[in-house]
This record gives structure tokens, sequence and C-alpha cells, in this order.
């Protein structure tokens, strides 16, 4: 016997249209009616009537002269006073990443778990002195089994949920040395908590190296991490303990910062 589906009700279906519309228009920036249409997958008289409230509620704007459409920066003071709720971690881990950017010269993001998705949110960063650098965009996600950041938030939550978290993953393989099998990632999670951070070489994209360490909230639990990404090329076998000492050190100050007892 076949499974049919429920077809979604119209609200919803309007909802995930909108949502559509905003994915599309931050991913090209900028783009026409029919660009749009398509990428959302919805029909131009629809699009148009979305695009059409969202200028009216000031998140949307169209060019005159090329007719295409862009958003405004109100999306962006929303996402700016959702990050307002992050207000204390991004004190005290800016002050630590400060320290990492110039003792380094690479770049340093600090991350937060998109619990929901399984996947980590890039929500400050400090960009790499050199011309060749590694670009982490804010708001970009990734996922967990793959970044060194979502390594060392996972290594710092409690064992059941973790089990629960990998039951849920999708391990995609997106680089040479990506994890796809969850017994691996398991067994290298308790290695990061023995060893105090996280590292991967090539397991998010090709040619490049990354170390994170957690920032742990007063029970002791990961609510952030801070990660050095490295060019392949760039990174000195020779400097890795000092590269260590300097992230665990970021991590202790920014988790002291936030009632950590230490």
């Amino acid at each position: 016997m076949s499974v049919q589906h429920a077809p979604k009700p119209d609200n919803v279906a309007a909802v995930l249209k909108v949502f559509g519309v905003l994915e599309t228009l931050v991913d090209a920036r900028r783009a026409s009616l029919a660009d749009i249409a398509q990428r959302a997958m919805t029909s131009k008289a629809t699009a148009y009537r979305l695009l059409q409230t969202m200028i009216d509620l000031g998140y949307v704007e169209q060019d005159e002269e090329t007719e295409k459409y862009s958003l405004t920066l109100k999306l962006f003071s929303l996402g700016a006073r959702t990050l307002s709720g992050h207000a204390d971690l991004m004190r005290v881990a800016d002050r630590a990443m400060g320290v990492l950017s110039r003792a380094t010269g690479e770049s340093i993001n600090l991350g937060v778990m998109d619990e929901r998705e399984n996947r980590v949110a890039y929500i400050h960063k400090y960009d790499s002195a050199y011309n060749l650098s590694m670009q982490s965009p804010l708001g970009k996600r990734n996922p967990l089994h793959s970044t060194s950041l979502g390594k060392a938030l996972l290594a710092w939550r409690d064992l059941k949920e973790v089990h629960e978290r990998l039951e849920r993953m999708h391990f995609d393989k997106s680089a040479p040395n990506t994890i796809t099998d969850p017994a691996v990632l398991l067994e290298q999670l308790h290695r990061i908590r023995e060893d105090g951070y996280a590292e991967e070489v090539e397991e998010s994209e090709a040619g490049v190296r990354c170390m994170a360490v957690p920032v742990l909230d007063h029970l002791g639990r990961s609510i952030a991490a801070i990660s050095i990404s490295f060019p392949l090329f760039r990174f000195d076998p020779a400097r890795k303990p000092d590269y260590v000492k300097l992230l665990k050190t970021a991590g202790h100050e920014a988790s002291i910062g936030l009632g950590f007892p230490g």
C-alpha cells in the first residue's frame, strides 16, 4: 500500500514561499523576478506579490534601472537584535579572539550550535591579516561533523545528547577527509575532550586546516566555540603547541567570563 503525504496547509505553503524568496535574495544579493521565482520554486505572479509585500514592509527594494530586487538593511537589523541576546558571549569572546588574531594573523571565528539543524552558525569573526585566507561569512552554517567548531561544541555536551544528535545527522562528504562514520566521530569526540581542543584537516574544505576550543557556561556545557583557520600551506607544524596553548587560553578566559568555575 502506498503512503500518501497530506498536502501542506495553504498558510504553511505561503510561509515556505516567503522564506524561499528571502533565501534566494540572501544568496543572490540581487536578482530578477524570473530568477527569484525559479529559485524559490514558485510562479512569477506569486513571487511578484510576495516581493511587493516585502517592499511595503521595508525588507526588500527594487532598483529602478535594472528592476532587480535586493534585501534592505531591515532584515540585518533583525539579525543584529537576535545577536544582542548573546551580548555577554560576544563581549568576552571578542577580547579572547582579538588576542588570537594579533598572535597568529589568521582567521578567527566564533560559532554557536544551531540546535535544530545540527549545524554550527558563525556569529563573529576576525579576518586574516593575509591576502590569501579562509573566509567564513557571518551567518554561514556548516555541518557539525566536518568542522573543528562543530566538534568542539559536541565534545562538551552530555553523551546522551551527543548520541541523539548523531542519529539525526547526515554525514555528507564535502572534502577529502570528511568523517562519514558516526562511530569514528564519536571516538574522536572522546579524544577531543581529553586533549582539550578539536581540529580538522581538509574535512570541511580542501586545503584548509582548523583548530577550535569550546566556550563553556557555568555548568561546563559548551555554548560556543572559537577557532583558528589556516590554509594548509601556511600551517607550521612546529608551532602547533603554541597554537593549542593560545586557543586553550582564549577558550578558558571566555568561559571564565561567562561564569565557568575553571
